[in-house]
């Protein structure tokens, strides 16, 4: 389906389904040049620089909080996705207006005054409203036309996805398909076993160098110098009973035991509370009676309580809890503070009991001192890490940093920048190494996080990216050659395997050996490649067992697959299904519109910034 709606039958037939008027949308950006802050332009649409910038932001953000290493984000390919994707959206936006999709001022305004943010008590407020305007920098005029392209996008969109059909029929015979299983069994013949048995001539690898000279290439490459700490490596000394102690407050935390001593307070709120605080304090010296100044003077509702709040709980005093730990450090069971200020008032806490859990802290010992030490492995890492990088900074090269902070520096000769497949392959690596301003001053880069290591680089000695000579290229054309040979005699004994076990049952027996069997198996399956997998169901003749060869990138494979069983029952609830038919047909529109993307690239002029992409991707 995508390839015919990407040959020009298919396109006319895309225009007359998805939007009839599109093809008056045609049009080409003939107007000035792009402006230094502008990075694509469509039509009257522009993305500037800034935007993409906070796009790109977002995303590589958005990666990071999900848990991916950012070490692992290939940033190239982050520039290029969110360049798509700002792309297809001017192009979309452009397109809305050739079309005339626009919405009126009056349709704007009861939308509106529907969003929460401008309501007050469930009713439009036009404060609410002139407040959010001032707090965004926007006026009215710049609102509405941000809302009215954002609907007219949406308006767009909505009228491609909508014509997404899916005959409910399809859809059952989709969902009936995932509920087929059978036995299989799995014989692979790999390429490697036949290489031996073909031969390749000079003759061959000349033809195969003249069809494909532009995809024999060496990648650019640098000579690398880096430094590695590791912070589980660094040696720190034994921790004092003072850095002991300092874990036991986590470490009761993290298992859920209170720590915290019980308080009791006298809270005192308003303009004069910090002079009450004085004065009530005084009265406590005094000898007064805590509880009866609570009852007395408090201005929280424990007071009736003689101020009994339970176990200090810090969080509850937000960025305030510190000052008051200090406040209450050192002191025992019935002692009171001196008053402290918080975000609620000032306060006079009184300790009324202190958890004893040392018995507890007694028996993780062991484990409070791998805290300790794991503490100072931590400090100590980040420190080093700041002093490597402000010797970077100064302009040192990796030997100097290495000689005085007592590391190593290790190399790699001819490190690539494409196929790398050394133990530095890591996309934010591979950037830094490859990085104009590091390569032209000769420098060493910032720290880079893998894992819990830092790395320095220092690239030297750059080669470009070019061509093989044909003496370069020979051995890895000779070994192409070799696979391809070979994969064919594998795919060749494969299917002398089928024919046989189809003519002796003694032969398919020696295919359905226990260790060939993979058990039952449905379309989705780990045991099984792709183009395996892809066969599994294709081969049902109704017999006790069906056999066959599919060729695999590793050679060829022989599979005999059991009758296929067929679930009487689907798992799936009504309204489940419902779900999935939702999803399928949300996945059909999405395509649609992926295809109406792909018309209005071909036919409309897209300009790209290319000096301001480029430096984006430095």
């Amino acid at each position: 389906m995508r390839n015919f709606l990407n040959s020009w039958p298919g396109r006319l037939v895309l225009i007359g389904t998805l939007v009839p008027m599109a093809f008056l949308g045609v049009g080409t950006f003939g107007g000035p040049k792009i402006k230094p802050n502008e990075l694509i332009k469509v039509g009257d649409r522009v993305v500037d620089v800034s935007t993409f910038q906070a796009e790109l932001n977002a995303e590589r953000n958005a990666l990071i909080e999900s848990g991916v290493d950012a070490s692992l984000i290939d940033e190239q390919a982050l520039i290029q996705i969110v360049l798509k994707r700002l792309t297809d959206k001017a192009l979309l936006e452009n397109q809305a207006s050739v079309l005339g999709m626009t919405v009126s001022d009056e349709m704007i305004t009861q939308l509106l005054q529907q969003f929460p943010v401008f309501q007050d008590n469930g009713q439009f407020s036009n404060e609410k409203f002139a407040s959010y305007l001032q707090q965004n920098g926007l006026t009215k005029d710049v609102l509405f036309q941000i809302e009215r392209l954002r609907l007219s996008l949406r308006q767009l969109i909505t009228s491609i996805l909508g014509t997404a059909i899916y005959p409910d029929s399809q859809v059952s015979r989709l969902i009936d398909l995932q509920l087929e299983s059978r036995e299989v069994w799995v014989n692979r013949y790999k390429w490697q076993d036949y290489a031996d048995q073909v031969s390749v001539s000079d003759a061959e690898i000349q033809a195969y160098f003249e069809q494909n000279k532009q995809s024999l290439t060496k990648p650019a490459t640098v000579d690398l110098s880096y430094i590695e700490l590791d912070a589980n490596q660094l040696k720190v000394d034994e921790p004092s009973e003072e850095e002991i102690r300092a874990q036991q407050a986590a470490y009761l935390k993290e298992n859920g035991i209170n720590a915290g001593p019980q308080l009791a307070q006298i809270l005192l709120t308003g303009a004069d509370a910090e002079e009450r605080a004085k004065q009530i304090r005084a009265k406590l010296d005094a000898g007064e009676s805590f509880e009866a100044l609570a009852k007395q003077y408090s201005d929280d509702p424990s007071g009736a309580n003689g101020g009994d709040i339970g176990t200090f709980n810090p969080n509850v005093f937000g960025n305030d809890g510190v000052a008051i730990e200090r406040a209450l450090s050192g002191l025992g069971i019935g002692q009171v503070s001196q008053p402290v200020k918080s975000g609620f008032g000032y306060h006079i806490f009184k300790i009324t009991k202190l958890n004893d859990n040392s018995a507890i802290l007694a028996n993780a010992r062991n484990e409070l001192l791998a805290r300790a030490v794991q503490f100072k492995r931590s400090q100590a890492f980040e420190e080093l890490s700041a002093k490597i990088n402000t010797m970077a900074t100064d302009g040192m090269g990796a030997a100097d940093i290495a000689k005085q902070t007592g590391l190593t520096v290790a190399q790699i000769a001819a490190y690539p920048q494409t196929d790398n497949d050394t133990a530095l392959n890591q996309p934010a690596i591979i950037a830094a190494a490859f990085d104009d301003f590091t390569i032209q001053n000769q420098g060493v880069s910032p720290n880079i996080l893998i894992g819990e290591k830092n790395i320095w680089l220092q690239p030297s000695n750059y080669q470009p990216a070019r061509a093989l000579s044909f003496n370069e290229a020979k051995p890895v054309i000779k070994q192409r050659l070799i696979q391809q040979k070979a994969s064919k005699l594998a795919m060749a004994a494969a299917q002398q395997a089928v024919e046989a076990a189809k003519a002796s049952p003694a032969e398919l027996a020696r295919l359905t050996t226990p260790s060939a069997n993979i058990g039952m198996s449905t379309r989705i399956n780990p045991l099984l490649d792709s183009l395996e997998l892809a066969s599994l169901f294709l081969n049902q003749s109704g017999n006790d067992k069906d056999v066959w060869a599919v060729q695999t990138e590793s050679g060829a494979s022989v599979i005999v697959g059991g009758k296929v069983q067929k679930s009487s029952e689907s798992p799936l609830s009504a309204e489940d299904r419902m779900r999935v038919v939702a999803v399928i047909r949300d996945n059909i529109g999405a395509d649609q519109l992926e295809d109406y993307v792909h018309y209005l690239r071909q036919s409309s002029e897209v300009v790209i910034n290319e000096d301001a992409l480029k430096a984006q991707q430095r």
